[in-house]
């Protein structure tokens, strides 16, 4: 039964990280159409989230935690905007580093492997009440 507890808790762990890359996705696909107002100003900056293993004292193992959420370093994109108030001199305008469809894929892994664990956890607890009833 204590390994069963291990499971949720490990599957807990991955939920929570992934509900936290997909707070980080949201973030990029919000502002991926966001310009800077002013020229010499720069455009918002896509972010990137990283995991990494951390030991879990209560249950002995290792579980998947949020490390630092960084800034994309990939160049901004320029568009031809002569009219807008943050073109330079030659009539462009930086952009966001955002590329959507990355994001939407990026959105739709971290769903799958939420819903992963969240059913790693129906079926523990399935297991858990099936055990309590044997025990009765």
């Amino acid at each position: 039964m204590d390994d069963i507890l291990k499971t949720i808790r490990i599957s807990a762990a991955g939920m929570r990280a992934q509900g936290n890359r997909l707070r980080v996705i949201s973030e990029n696909l919000a502002n991926a159409n966001s310009l800077p107002q002013e020229p010499g100003q720069k455009p918002y900056q896509r972010k990137v989230i990283t995991f990494k293993n951390v030991l879990d004292r209560s249950i002995g193992l290792k579980t998947v935690r949020t490390g630092k959420v960084q800034a994309d370093k990939s160049n901004f994109n320029q568009r031809y905007e002569p009219s807008h108030p943050a073109s330079d001199a030659d009539g462009y305008v930086l952009t966001p580093n955002v590329n959507s469809l990355i994001e939407m894929t990026d959105m739709r892994e971290a769903q799958r492997s939420y819903e992963a664990n969240l059913n790693m956890i129906k079926v523990s607890k399935g297991m858990l009440n099936q055990t309590i009833d044997l025990l009765r």
